[in-house]
């Protein structure tokens, strides 16, 4: 994840949608089709019958890696395909997905621009289609409704996926919110990977109780992340760490934490509070949905700092 980060960012950047038919082999007709939908769509990498690429005006931590997948432009060596998909995150990423739309559009004759940026809701979940393998929800949305986050207008209330794909990345917005016999069958799922888990999508802190704390122990955990994305958020955070205690190791304690909205000096007093109750800060820059805050080298340097395990660690000698 990069200095884009925000509650509703970090959700969108791993929320998969539709893609609307934007060009065919007749035309570009861009501007008038970017609200089409396509929903007989069948992949070849998950037992279908196209040949898909999918391209993404910028790479995340999550963007997959694929032959089939691309970052920009159209390089010199394309695969064949049937149809390109282009999904775009972030709103402040449309103009570049409409660029990218007509680049590719010059060598394939059905290119479709789609994602959460152009309003898509999820619709199923396809693992390793726009995210890379690994990866999984188990629900989708989340009950609450917090100012700056994006997830409730773009996918609803929380709801329990039945049949969710298995992984050992959960990058559910809000798991802890759906009901004890579904977080039960998660960690079943869990179990069965080879890798350990990984709970980057968070988990709630005030939500975090004595019986998950002690089922959270039968796993093999590699990362676990909360968040404290204002000062009010400690008080849950520090139960919630003291309950989560046994991973002993705070680099698998990540809190995730908004900031931007506030001083450099509140918003470093809170990363310093993080730290000080037993969490590994990962500080992300606060962006709105309908435009994009060049933040100054001050509040980059900040970031820069207050994400990186090595530069806190370095920071703050042991006992600190």
């Amino acid at each position: 994840m990069d200095e884009l980060g925000e509650r509703g960012a970090r959700a969108a950047t791993v929320a998969q949608g539709r893609v609307g038919d934007v060009g065919a082999k007749t035309g570009k007709d861009v501007e008038g089709n970017l609200t089409g939908r396509d929903d007989n769509l069948h992949y070849s990498d998950c037992g279908g019958t196209m040949k898909i690429i999918r391209v993404f005006p910028r790479r995340t931590a999550l963007t997959p890696d694929d032959p089939m997948s691309f970052v920009g432009f159209p390089p010199l060596w394309r695969p064949e395909a049937d149809e390109v998909h282009v999904s775009v995150t972030f709103t402040w990423d449309i103009e570049m997905g409409r660029r990218l739309t007509e680049a590719w559009l010059d060598y394939y004759p059905k290119v479709k621009l789609g994602g959460p940026a152009l309003g898509d809701r999820p619709n199923g979940f396809i693992p390793g289609m726009y995210i890379k393998p690994g990866v999984t929800f188990t629900t989708r949305g989340c009950k609450n409704n917090c100012p700056w986050c994006l997830v409730p207008r773009r996918e609803g209330r929380l709801a329990e996926i039945e049949h969710f794909a298995p992984g050992w990345i959960i990058q559910d917005n809000n798991l802890l919110q759906a009901g004890p016999d579904h977080i039960m069958r998660v960690f079943a799922m869990l179990k069965t990977q080879r890798r350990a888990a990984v709970f980057s999508g968070g988990l709630q802190a005030s939500l975090v109780s004595d019986w998950l704390a002690k089922a959270l122990r039968e796993l093999r955990i590699d990362q676990l992340f909360l968040a404290a994305d204002t000062d009010a958020a400690l008080g849950p955070l520090e139960k919630a760490l003291g309950l989560l205690s046994f991973l002993k190791d705070r680099r698998k304690l990540r809190v995730y934490a908004m900031i931007g909205r506030e001083t450099i000096g509140e918003a470093t007093a809170r990363l310093e509070n993080i730290w000080r109750l037993g969490g590994m800060p990962f500080a992300q820059l606060y962006q709105p949905d309908d435009r994009y805050i060049d933040y100054s080298p001050e509040w980059k340097a900040v970031v820069r700092e207050w994400s990186r395990p090595a530069a806190m660690m370095a920071s703050h000698p042991i006992g600190q």
